[in-house]
């Protein structure tokens, strides 16, 4: 279907510039696109929050899983919009290069221009929380291999992903490039729908924090468990037995580069869980958890994601979905030690939770094993959260039944406002 869908808007694109248009505002229309993609990459995800922002507190909550979609889609059009109508007043009076210069130029410059909407629109598809087929499968659900990506017709996507990589290395890199901020983007948007039917996005952003100290080596006990798994990934096509559902789990890790075992401690913040699921932060998988590492001597970045976290002091856990509630939680966030195979050579520089969450490790985070705070443990078993969430609402719902019935009728309280309580959180409602 994707490789279909680049085949036909190459063809429209140069059939039109064939038969509309001229080789200088095919030319035109080329880097107008370029320019258009340009600030598409580099303001969707600002965009893309405030739809979000807005859904957190009731409003557009339907547009919350499409948007870094439509923002991306949006501020492409216009910005295309914008350009194009002022080239056209630049050359309103067309220029002739000949006939053969004229049909072949058209044609190749609508080649080139087809291309590059092609690979955009499969890069806006993916930011969709649209089933893992659509609109290819980067990744085979069956045999996981995060070291072989498939993709459409000619790499479209990849294109144009990467040539605005290129290009935010320069004046438009900021503190840093998108390279860096969203290495292997496109393996990441599969990712982070690649398992289970959870939130892409967060409603709370940054959702997560880390503190220090957040980074140091693993123990030889959980190394040894880290190399087991590895192996197991390598002989079972990348996925490892999950005992408590007796079943097995796909997990994104490498097995052909080296790497280092390292503990990352992560803290989920309190106010980011929400029961709405579109936008919940408290329901997440491994796929969507991952750790920005920068090479020390090139920057050249790459994307690690948790093998599991630990349990306790040497043993690691493997979930294929992590659920919090805020009843379990001390304090403003939930710190859950997690195990990541850091490849070798490269330094852990920032995490990303989900789409639209992503904070650096701070200076002097990394420690040495010497050094290593206590472990925080933590434990989930689906079996029992469901147990706990069905057991405990029956019995608060009785209990507010009991106390109305019992309590003479005052008058209603106000409680904050839907802009405060997008800010201080829903736990001061009462």
């Amino acid at each position: 279907m994707a490789s279909l869908a680049v085949i036909l808007i190459i063809l429209g694109c140069a059939a039109l510039q064939y038969f509309k248009g001229t080789v200088v505002r095919a030319f035109a229309m080329i880097i107008i696109a370029i320019c258009a993609s340009v600030v598409a990459f580099g303001y969707f995800e600002a965009l893309a929050n405030l739809i979000i922002k807005r859904g957190n507190d009731g409003s557009m909550l339907s547009l919350v899983p499409w948007a870094q979609t439509l923002s991306f889609i949006l501020l492409f059009v216009v910005t295309f919009g914008i350009l194009q109508t002022g080239a056209t007043f630049l050359t309103h009076n067309p220029v002739d290069l000949g006939f053969l210069p004229e049909r072949i130029g058209r044609v190749v410059c609508g080649i080139i221009l087809g291309f590059i909407v092609s690979g955009l629109l499969l890069t806006a598809l993916q930011m969709a929380p649209l089933p893992l087929s659509y609109p290819y499968q980067r990744f085979d659900p069956q045999r996981l291999e995060p070291d072989n990506p498939g993709g459409a017709l000619l790499r479209a996507d990849g294109f144009a992903t990467g040539l605005f990589g290129i290009i935010s290395k320069g004046s438009l890199s900021g503190k840093n490039s998108f390279k860096t901020l969203h290495p292997g983007y496109l393996d990441q948007l599969f990712l982070n729908r690649f398992l289970g039917d959870v939130s892409a996005v967060s409603g709370v952003f940054p959702a997560i924090e880390v503190q220090k100290p957040a980074v140091w080596p693993a123990s030889q006990a959980v190394k040894e468990q880290v190399d087991k798994f590895v192996s197991e990934l390598r002989t079972r096509g990348g996925k490892v037995a999950y005992e408590p559902a007796g079943k097995s789990v796909a997990l994104p890790i490498s097995t052909k580069e080296a790497y280092n075992p390292t503990i990352v401690r992560v803290g989920i913040k309190k106010r980011a869980i929400n029961r709405e699921v579109k936008i919940n932060g408290g329901a997440f998988t491994p796929s969507q958890l991952r750790l920005i590492c920068i090479r020390r001597n090139t920057g050249e970045a790459v994307n690690a994601y948790p093998i599991g976290y630990l349990k306790s002091k040497d043993e690691i856990q493997i979930s294929p979905e992590i659920k919090l509630s805020t009843n379990n939680i001390q304090g403003n966030a939930k710190f859950i030690d997690f195990v990541f195979c850091v490849p070798s050579g490269y330094e852990p520089a920032l995490v990303q939770f989900k789409l639209n969450s992503i904070v650096e490790i701070p200076p002097g985070a990394i420690v040495s094993a010497d050094q290593a705070p206590e472990v925080v443990p933590f434990s989930y078993s689906p079996s029992a959260a469901q147990g706990t969430g069905n057991t405990q609402k029956p019995a608060r719902a009785q209990r507010q039944q009991q106390q109305q019935q019992q309590q003479p009728t005052r008058p209603q309280r106000r409680g904050p406002s839907d802009i405060s309580r997008s800010i201080i959180g829903d736990e001061f409602d009462e």
